[in-house]
């Protein structure tokens, strides 16, 4: 049980609803939840050993329920409280104190909820556990609105680029309920982010596509350079002087009117 315990929050002020029911709950648990609602046993002239028995158990119980409502509060408050004379009085204190507070809160609650709306670089999922949030602290203060309201606000409040869905939704005859659209909702959703990666997907195909085609464009000019290269080498160059060392690797020398082959030196032929 003081495991369970120590997951409980500590109360520092706010939310008391929320920690007040956790609170009871352990207490319950503990089976001392009774001294909140009863007065101690009257001590009487005549005392019977079980009058005894039932005054020690209360005192007993009362002092752990103490307990384990000053150990739920923050230090600043353990330090405020611990002069409580009993658990009940304790616990009537802070419910007159903070109860208050959360009448205050309830208009905080109702402002939040009105003023939220949804943006589109945000998970429409994950902000939509915001509002059922919101919504929680609504039914931890018992206030009640109506399903087909919350749900028509909520839709209201969807991001910019889900207009199509929200037009959908709108036009829908039948009126459904915040589970239901929370599961039109979580569908959609997943709906997108697949249609997201097939045209990533596409994207990076078209791009691999492009450059194969930019490699096979480039490869050909490269063939077409060295077959125009080749050819250009094997036509005659229209020169009218050919220089050699050797005179003997020329297989035949052609002789033309008015030319002159030059030997290397100063000699003609």
């Amino acid at each position: 049980m003081t495991s369970n315990f120590v997951k409980l929050e500590k109360f520092d002020g706010g939310n008391f609803i929320r920690w007040q029911k956790k609170m009871k709950f352990l207490l319950t648990t503990l089976k001392v939840v009774y001294v909140l609602n009863t007065t101690r046993p009257l001590e009487k002239e005549v005392k019977t050993l079980v009058e005894t028995r039932e005054r020690q158990k209360w005192d007993n119980d009362d002092y752990i329920c103490m307990g384990h409502i000053l150990n739920g509060m923050s230090d600043s408050l353990f330090d405020t409280y611990q002069s409580s004379i009993s658990a009940k009085e304790l616990w009537e204190t802070l419910e007159s104190r903070y109860m208050q507070k959360d009448a205050t809160s309830k208009k905080f609650l109702v402002s939040q909820f009105n003023n939220y709306k949804m943006v589109d670089n945000k998970l429409v999922m994950e902000q939509m556990h915001e509002i059922e949030r919101i919504l929680n602290n609504y039914e931890q203060h018992q206030m009640h609105m109506d399903e087909t309201i919350i749900v028509s606000s909520i839709i209201d409040k969807l991001p910019p680029l889900w207009k199509d869905f929200k037009k959908s939704m709108k036009h829908k005859k039948e009126d459904i309920s915040l589970e239901q659209f929370d599961n039109h909702l979580r569908l959609e959703e997943e709906y997108c982010k697949q249609e997201d990666i097939k045209n990533q997907f596409s994207h990076e195909n078209v791009h691999v596509m492009e450059e194969g085609n930019s490699n096979k464009s480039f490869k050909k000019r490269n063939r077409d350079f060295d077959k125009s290269h080749e050819k250009h080498n094997d036509n005659d160059s229209g020169a009218t002087r050919h220089v050699c060392k050797n005179k003997e690797l020329f297989k035949t020398v052609d002789e033309e009117d008015g030319s002159l082959l030059y030997m290397g030196n100063a000699s003609t032929v």
